[in-house]
């Protein structure tokens, strides 16, 4: 049901990076290499107060979409870990 998915999903799937966080293209031109594009889901739950959008920066490679993302942990463990770190820093 659309209206059901718009209620938790109320923003696109990702935008060109470039000069601009949200880069201005022609969503109608075929991606090209050297181009690089966010894939960034997101979900949110208002009643709650919840919310959660993980971004990934793609680049468009020849050989394929090559994740500039990939070092960059997302499980819930690896970005505790992280996050503690920082504070004892």
């Amino acid at each position: 049901d659309h209206n059901a998915i718009q209620k938790f999903f109320m923003h696109g799937i990702g935008h060109h990076l470039g000069l601009d966080v949200h880069d201005l293209a022609d969503r109608n031109v075929p991606l090209q290499a050297g181009m690089v594009i966010t894939c960034e889901p997101g979900i949110y739950i208002r009643e709650e107060g919840l919310g959660i959008r993980l971004e990934n920066n793609i680049l468009v490679t020849d050989e394929g979409p090559q994740d500039l993302m990939v070092e960059i942990p997302i499980d819930r463990e690896a970005v505790e870990e992280r996050m503690n770190a920082l504070v004892r820093y």
